[in-house]
């Protein structure tokens, strides 16, 4: 019999323009025959760079109505919008020092990963959407954490912020914490999960971006992800046995947040 595609869940990935997010929105693309994909990006530029699909929308997650047209009739959503701070201008590393960050006006933390996620979550609850994955960062524990100064951002608090309204949302979801993002192949490592960023304290606290895509898409699959918040890593490549039972990976995670 034909799977149809009342069968196939709808998944939509906000921040699909991002390096991330457009990782994962075309894994599900590729994955047709299993999901029905959607995009979410800021700009019609955006747009364009992902393919321009009729399946993209536009918006401002900063304005909770924007939302609502791509949300409805979603099963699932993917958060990966995330504010991005940028190099003010000038910095020579010759000199010595350190260079300085700033956010573009409109674009800080507090706007785009609290109220940006905020909005998001709320329209997903409003629109019926069953399952959230969040995208966060490893470093939330530590207020200290000198991702929190760059451009005086606080972006880990507010990430953080948002993490913990979608476990109380009510609505089933999983909150992957990466660490340093890496932009290499994916599929070739072993994933290692902890909590409370205790993998910081290792060797082993960085991630491809393609594995924590393929994570993101994973999760969708199984109960055992549902309910759930950890940090991600992998170990080097070469090193243990590259990950491909997924069920078992979330089966080892424990922590609701």
């Amino acid at each position: 019999m034909a799977d149809s595609a009342a069968s196939r869940p709808t998944v939509l990935v906000t921040g699909a323009g991002g390096r991330t997010g457009h990782i994962v929105y075309n894994k599900l693309k590729e994955r047709s025959e299993q999901f029905v994909a959607r995009g979410l990006v800021r700009t019609e530029e955006s747009k364009q760079k992902i393919g321009g699909a009729d399946d993209v929308y536009i918006a401002d997650i900063k304005d909770a109505d924007h939302l609502a047209p791509a949300v409805q009739g979603a099963d699932a959503l993917i958060i990966l919008t995330s504010a991005v701070p940028k190099m003010k201008p000038g910095f020579d590393p010759s000199k010595g020092g350190r260079p300085e960050f700033y956010y573009e006006d409109g674009m800080y933390p507090e706007q785009v990963d609290w109220i940006g996620q905020k909005n998001q979550i709320d329209a997903a609850k409003a629109a019926g959407v069953k399952h959230i994955v969040l995208v966060g960062s490893m470093g939330g524990t530590n207020p200290n954490h000198p991702l929190n100064s760059l451009g005086n951002g606080n972006i880990l608090v507010w990430k953080r912020k948002a993490e913990q309204y979608l476990a109380d949302s009510g609505v089933a979801y999983t909150i992957i914490r990466p660490g340093g993002l890496q932009d290499k192949d994916g599929g070739v490592r072993e994933l290692i999960v902890g909590k409370d960023d205790e993998l910081l304290q290792t060797d082993t606290k960085s991630i491809p971006r393609a594995d924590v895509a393929e994570v993101c898409v994973q999760a969708l699959q199984y109960e055992e992800a549902k309910f759930k918040a950890f940090d991600l890593a992998s170990k080097p490549e070469g090193v243990g046995t590259p990950t491909k039972d997924f069920r078992a990976l979330f089966s080892q995670i424990t922590a609701r947040f």
